[in-house]
C-alpha cells in the first residue's frame, strides 16, 4: 500500500524542446530540476507515475551523516546545508529537524564498528561522538534494557518523504520547471552518438542533456541504450505508527529501527533485514555484488519466484513508438514483508513497553536501488554524451537526495561541482578500478 503523499500539479502542455530533461520524479530526479530551474535552464521532468510514488516517499525518513562510506561524507554536509533552509528555500515545511540519531550498541562488536567508522569519518565526523551506559539511557526515555554504548550525532535529523519531494517539485515549478506525471520516457535519440532528444509516450522533446534519475528502473533505462549499469533492487519493509508519546529524534538498532514523525506517530522499520528477490540481474550482476553478499549477505533474505519472471517479461526490447516497461509499471508498489515487520515491532515493544499502546496506522514496501559499493552514479556517461546519470543510493537517497540534485544540476551546466563527483563516476564499473563497499558502517 503506499503511503499518503502529498500531491502535485502537472503541467498540461508538453514543450517540443528544452535544455535538460530529467528522467525520474523522486527527491533526486526532482532536487536536480529545482537547482536547473534556479538556475535559469529550461528544464523538463517527466515521471512515469506521481512525483515520490516509489521509493522517495517510502523510506525512513533518515537525513544522516553519521554511518555513510567516507565517500559519501564530502556530499552529505553539503546536502545538510541544504536541508537546514530548505523549508524556508520552499515556503513549505517539509519536516526536518535536527533531532540526533543515534546508533545503539548491544556488545563490544557493535561498539568496533562503530568506532571503525568515526576513525574513517576522520574530520567529517563532527560532532559525532560514542555515549556509554546512562547517557544513552537519556537519548531513549522509556527503555526497559540498558545498552552497552551508542554512536550519536546530534546534527543529524529527519524529514517527512511524504512531503519533501512533493515539495521540492513544486518549488521547482515555480521557478519555471516543467513537471509532467503519467508522462513515461521511452528512450533517448541521438545524432552522432550525442543526445538530441528524449521520446515520451506524449511526443518527443528535443534536448541536449538527458539526466537519468530513474532509482531501480535506471539499469533497465540504461541498458536499453547498450549501458551496463551493476544495479539491483532490494525490498524494504516499512510501517507507521499512530501519535504516541516516546523517545524523541531516531535510533538503530540490531533488531528494530524508529523515528519520530512530524504528525507524533513513528516510522519503525527493522533495522538489519530486508528482502532481495532473485531477478535476470541477479545472475547478470552476480559477480559484482559477490563482494557486498560477502558482508552484507546474512542481512539479507533471497528469495526466487513470481518477481523473477515478471522482470524476464518486462525485459524484452521495445520500441520508442509502442508501449514500453514504464507504462505497464506506473508505481512499483511491492508487498511489504509482514514477518520482518512483525518481528522488528515485537522486539521494539519489548524494549519500549509504551509502543504496545500505539496502533499500527499502515504498513509498506519499497524497493531499494543498490549498487555493488554502496555508493551512488553520479556522473556523465561516456558512451553517450549529454546523458547524466544519477541513481543506486543504496537505501542513502532521501537525505543526500538535495545535495545529489545539486551536484547533477552543476554536471549538467558544466560548472565547479560542489564537490568532487570522481568517487560517483559511472566508469568505475568499467575502468578496472577496485569496487569495494565499505565494511565500517
Amino acid at each position: 500500500m503506499q503511503p499518503p503523499t502529498e500531491t502535485v500539479t502537472s503541467n498540461e502542455i508538453v514543450p517540443r524542446q528544452a535544455e535538460v530533461v530529467v528522467i525520474g520524479g523522486g527527491i533526486i530526479g526532482v532536487s536536480t530540476a529545482l537547482f536547473l530551474a534556479m538556475a535559469g535552464v529550461p528544464v523538463v521532468l517527466c515521471e512515469k507515475g506521481e512525483i515520490a510514488g516509489e521509493q522517495s516517499s517510502r523510506n525512513w525518513g533518515w537525513v544522516r551523516r553519521m554511518g555513510r562510506d567516507p565517500r559519501e561524507l564530502p556530499l552529505i554536509v553539503e546536502a545538510i546545508k541544504i536541508w537546514e533552509g530548505l523549508s524556508q528555500m520552499l515556503g513549505e515545511d517539509v519536516g526536518f529537524r535536527q533531532t540526533g540519531i543515534l546508533y545503539a550498541c548491544e556488545n563490544a562488536g557493535d561498539e568496533a564498528q562503530r568506532e571503525a567508522w568515526l576513525k574513517a569519518a576522520g574530520s567529517y565526523s563532527l560532532d559525532t561522538h560514542m555515549m556509554r551506559g546512562p547517557a544513552v539511557a537519556e537519548l531513549m526515555p522509556g527503555a526497559a534494557k540498558p545498552w552497552r554504548s551508542g554512536l550519536y550525532t546530534p546534527s543529524d535529523g529527519r524529514a517527512e518523504p511524504q512531503k519533501a519531494a512533493p515539495a521540492i517539485a513544486r518549488a521547482a515549478q515555480r521557478h519555471g520547471a516543467i513537471i509532467l506525471q503519467q508522462c513515461a520516457v521511452r528512450g533517448v535519440e541521438t545524432t552522432a552518438g550525442q543526445v538530441t532528444s528524449v521520446v515520451t509516450e506524449r511526443g518527443p522533446i528535443a534536448c541536449k542533456t538527458v539526466v537519468l534519475a530513474g532509482g531501480i528502473w535506471s539499469t533497465l533505462f540504461c541498458r536499453s541504450l547498450g549501458i551496463r549499469l551493476p544495479q539491483l533492487g532490494v525490498r524494504a519493509s516499512v510501517l507507521r505508527t499512530s501519535p504516541l508519546d516516546g523517545p524523541p529524534g531516531a535510533a538503530w538498532s540490531s533488531q528494530f529501527a524508529y523515528r519520530k514523525r512530524l504528525d507524533g506517530g513513528y516510522t519503525i522499520a527493522n533495522g538489519s533485514e530486508n528482502r532481495a528477490e532473485i531477478t535476470p540481474d541477479s545472475f547478470r550482476y552476480f559477480m559484482d555484488f559477490l563482494p557486498l553478499l560477502k558482508i552484507e549477505g546474512r542481512h539479507l533474505q533471497l528469495r526466487f519466484g513470481r518477481a523473477f519472471f515478471d522482470r524476464w517479461r518486462l525485459e524484452r526490447p521495445w520500441a520508442l513508438d509502442d508501449v514500453s516497461p514504464f507504462e505497464h509499471i506506473r508505481t512499483l508498489d511491492p508487498d511489504p514483508v509482514e514477518t520482518t515487520l512483525d518481528k522488528a515491532y515485537r522486539a521494539l515493544t519489548r524494549v519500549f513497553p509504551r509502543f504496545s499502546e500505539a496502533g499500527i496506522v499502515q504498513k509498506w514496501g519499497g524497493m531499494i536501488d543498490a549498487m555493488p559499493d554502496t555508493i551512488p552514479v553520479i556522473s556523465p556517461v561516456d558512451a553517450v554524451p549529454g546523458l547524466i546519470v544519477g541513481t543506486g543510493f543504496s537505501g542513502h537517497g532521501f537525505g543526500i537526495g538535495p545535495g545529489a540534485g545539486r551536484l547533477l544540476a552543476d554536471l549538467a551546466l558544466g560548472q565547479e561541482p560542489i564537490v568532487d563527483p570522481s568517487p560517483f563516476r559511472h566508469s568505475r564499473f568499467e575502468d578496472g578500478s577496485p569496487i569495494r563497499p565499505f565494511g565500517g558502517v
